[in-house]
């Protein structure tokens, strides 16, 4: 990922869950917050309500693997953090990326001038 590094410190989670802004389907959350940085920060958060292990980390992969294919339409300057609902077994890499492109992206571009006050 380019423009992109780990969110791993859960200070930065928290920070995108409770100052952040949101944007939600059936399956997924996508909640983001500007960083103040030239890089975004991706986090990805799957509760263990969702299933074992391997549903997991397929969970992880999708969403790596569709945020990897909309980078570079992604604004930068975020942490973007994606959370599992139930339900997200079923989907695909695909869906998740429909939903990055129709829902997130359109919300970020919208919000931008609202949140960067």
């Amino acid at each position: 990922m380019l423009f992109t590094a780990v969110i791993k410190d859960n200070k930065a989670f928290m920070r995108c869950f409770r100052k952040g802004r949101y944007t939600a389907d059936k399956f997924i959350v996508c909640y983001y917050y500007p960083n103040k940085t030239a890089f975004n920060g991706l986090g990805i958060s799957v509760s263990k309500k969702i299933g074992n292990a391997v549903v997991r980390n397929r969970f992880k992969r999708i969403v790596r693997a569709a945020y990897r294919e909309c980078e570079k339409d992604i604004p930068i300057g975020y942490d973007i953090v994606f959370a599992a609902r139930q339900g997200v077994q079923d989907k695909s890499s695909g869906d998740i990326e429909r939903f990055i492109r129709s829902r997130l992206i359109g919300d970020m571009k919208k919000n931008f001038d609202k949140i960067k006050k």
